[in-house]
């Protein structure tokens, strides 16, 4: 029977089928954080069960890290109890630890491809909703809840109804400046935020297989925002060539193995998807958000739409507006920006700080914007200062803080003050998200500095131009 991605990875990983109910799946890696693992653990002693396989773990400190002074206690008591639990938790039960001061500590949909945790035909989970992030290497990921980590610490497995199967195909070419962000958004604009509920996502066509792994990585990510359990890619050249000799990819004769079951993960030909899209990737031009979810986005030269031509109710859309402090037919062109946010698991990566930097070179940062540059891992941090990307941005007016979640979302000290706008490259743009009462714009990492350089939003294909 001819298989799609996702049924060949997903099968092979089934331990049991429950008849009328979910599949019992073996799950490869379990990335965990300082967030939702407490609990699970506390969940571990009062049964008095050991963790049954330790070295498939790994546990990072992100969402509650500072990012500036990380060799200073952190002051927060909440956050700190958590991270002093993570760090004892992961002690006591011998599971790999990467906290703060650690050279392996970063965002941990950052650092698990960085390092060979993620690879190729995996099944990996996380208590974090953007796990969807490293199904960029064809491997099925998502996110659970806390009782769900419990159970996969404890078993290694996981009880998962199997998700229905859809497939977005993108065609043709990207335009100039338009980014693997940009075709994220442009997605999600089009199916909206529920569009792909119960479903897990294989991402096709030639706009996906031209991209980076980072791209793929950013594309991936944003999968939860319209509803999919996950997404993936299939693994080709550019996987192979990124997974190769990290610390964590198997070496040797264990490569060859592996390398030959990489090679058979694709889609057979006449395989069958429960829904199908195609979208042109030469019509898909910067976009930018205007309303309170991410699938509220339209292309940075059109006019925010009336309600009319929305799916949802009119006093919901005019709710989201009005929080945003927007109208119907205005261009977002122009409007004014506070804060800038280059960051997160969706664009903390090193493609994202050279696109970054490219726009803003030879600029100055605007005076009354405030920019948080957050990479996230210490090894972008480093390859932002070995490839001469510090230097620019320091001329330019902008510095970098330390790797960690930052403003992605309010849970450390990097939040956006209430009725300020800010353009960020990372994933959520809810009510609240990035502080109470900020109001967020999602975009790539061209869009936004275009805001840090200008102070308004601005369309980087006038800017680029200036640069040819």
């Amino acid at each position: 029977m001819s298989k799609t991605l996702f049924d060949k990875v997903w099968d092979r990983h089934v331990i049991r089928k429950i008849e009328g109910g979910p599949d019992v799946l073996f799950i490869d890696r379990h990335l965990i954080h300082e967030v939702t693992s407490p609990v699970a653990f506390l969940g571990l002693k009062s049964r008095g069960i050991k963790v049954l396989y330790p070295e498939r773990t790994f546990a990072t400190a992100d969402h509650n890290t500072p990012t500036i002074n990380q060799h200073l206690p952190v002051a927060d008591p909440l956050s700190a109890n958590q991270l002093n639990a993570l760090e004892a938790n992961s002690k006591e039960y011998g599971i790999s630890y990467w906290g703060l001061g650690h050279q392996k500590n970063g965002i941990v949909h950052v650092v698990g491809p960085e390092y060979g945790i993620t690879q190729p035909g995996a099944t990996i989970v996380c208590g974090d909703s953007h796990t969807s992030t490293h199904g960029a290497f064809g491997a099925i990921a998502f996110g659970i809840g806390t009782s769900e980590v419990e159970m996969v610490l404890a078993t290694q497995c996981i009880m998962q109804p199997k998700p229905k199967k859809m497939r977005i195909n993108v065609t043709g070419k990207l335009g100039k400046g338009v980014t693997p962000k940009d075709v994220a958004l442009f997605i999600i604009s089009q199916l909206t935020t529920s569009g792909a509920t119960g479903y897990f996502v294989e991402y096709a066509g030639e706009v996906f297989e031209n991209m980076t792994m980072e791209g793929r990585m950013t594309v991936c990510n944003l999968s939860i925002e319209m509803g999919a359990r996950g997404g993936m890619i299939a693994p080709d050249e550019t996987t192979i060539n990124y997974v190769k000799g990290r610390e964590f990819s198997p070496k040797g004769e264990a490569w060859d193995k592996a390398l030959a079951y990489y090679q058979t993960l694709k889609t057979d030909a006449d395989a069958v998807f429960d829904k199908e899209f195609t979208f042109d990737g030469s019509k898909i031009e910067p976009m930018i958000t205007y309303g309170t979810n991410p699938g509220m986005g339209l292309g940075i030269s059109n006019e925010i739409p009336d309600a009319s031509h929305v799916e949802g109710g009119v006093a919901t859309y005019e709710k989201s507006l009005g929080y945003m402090g927007f109208h119907e037919g205005e261009s977002m062109i122009g409007k004014k920006v506070d804060y800038v946010f280059v960051g997160s698991c969706t664009n903390g990566r090193i493609e994202d700080f050279r696109a970054f930097t490219s726009l803003v070179k030879g600029k100055r940062k605007a005076e009354d914007v405030t920019v948080w540059l957050v990479p996230g891992s210490h090894i972008v941090e480093q390859q932002i200062k070995d490839e001469g990307l510090l230097d620019i941005l320091t001329e330019a007016g902008f510095s970098l803080r330390q790797p960690g979640c930052s403003a992605c979302l309010a849970m450390n000290d990097d939040k956006v003050p209430a009725g300020k706008y800010a353009v960020s490259t990372s994933n959520r743009n809810f009510e609240g998200r990035q502080g109470p009462g900020a109001r967020t714009m999602l975009a790539s990492p061209l869009v936004a500095a275009a805001a840090a350089v200008t102070g308004k939003i601005t369309d980087p294909r006038t800017l680029i131009e200036e640069l040819v």
